[in-house]
C-alpha cells in the first residue's frame, strides 16, 4: 500500500517554513490573546441576584456582594450553597469565553496527543 502525501505537504522546504510561519503567529497571537483574556472582569449572580461574584480572567474572584437578606445565621448552608454555585458558574463562564475565543484562532484545532505545541 502506497501512502499519500496530502498536496499541503508536498512542496519542500518552503512549504515547511510557511507552516512554521503560520504556527509561530498562531502561537503569537494565542499568547497576545490569553493575555486580553486573563485581563478580563465577569460578574455573575446566583441565587435570584442575591450574590454578585465578580472574577477576572484567571479565574481568581475579586470579590463577593452578598445582600443582607439572604443571611440568616440560622442557615449558613444556603448562603454556603448559593456562593458555590456562583463561584462555579463564573469559572464556567471564563473558561466558555476563553475556550471560544482561542477556537476562533485555532481554528478548532485540538492536538491533546501534543501539549504545548501551541
Amino acid at each position: 500500500m502506497k501512502a499519500r502525501i496530502p498536496d499541503s505537504m508536498r512542496g519542500g522546504p518552503q512549504n515547511m517554513q510557511g507552516m512554521l510561519k503560520q504556527a509561530q503567529k498562531m502561537q503569537d497571537d494565542m499568547a497576545e490573546l490569553q493575555e486580553e483574556l486573563d485581563s478580563r472582569e465577569y460578574e455573575v449572580s446566583a441565587g435570584g441576584g442575591v450574590v454578585t461574584i465578580k472574577i477576572n480572567g484567571k479565574k481568581e474572584v475579586q470579590s463577593i456582594d452578598i445582600k443582607p437578606e439572604i443571611v440568616d445565621p440560622d442557615d449558613i448552608e444556603i448562603l454556603s450553597d448559593i456562593l458555590i454555585a456562583g463561584i462555579n458558574e463564573a469559572i464556567r463562564k471564563v473558561e466558555d469565553t476563553n475556550n471560544e475565543e482561542m477556537g476562533k484562532i485555532t481554528g478548532g484545532l485540538n492536538l491533546p496527543g501534543m501539549p504545548g505545541l501551541f
